[in-house]
């Protein structure tokens, strides 16, 4: 299984695949604007979700697609479209939240 998430400036979705591609299951939220711990929280809840909605395993890691552009130097957000995104460890913080690997 995998479960994705696209975050974007308007709408968050993820989605849960299994193991051949095909799609289990879809989730829609709104984009918490300029709200780096609402989306966060958001992202956290979807995930949750779809976790408990199609018994995703824990150690499942989540792909996440942003508006922007990770620091191969700083791992910091840089480029993004949604400005509270900019200069945050998106991925560390969202490992954090998520107790999950964050690709």
């Amino acid at each position: 299984m995998k479960i994705g998430i696209d975050l974007g400036g308007t709408k968050i979705e993820g989605i849960v695949l299994d193991a051949g591609g095909a799609e289990l299951g879809r989730q829609r939220a709104d984009t918490p604007q300029g709200d780096y711990d609402g989306t966060l929280a958001a992202i956290e809840n979807l995930v949750s979700m779809l976790s408990e909605d199609h018994g995703v395993s824990p150690e499942v890691p989540v792909g996440i697609g942003i508006p922007g552009a990770v620091s191969p130097k700083t791992g910091l957000v840089k480029n993004a479209n949604s400005t509270c995104l900019i200069g945050r460890d998106l991925s560390g913080d969202l490992e954090s939240r998520l107790k999950r690997t964050v690709r």
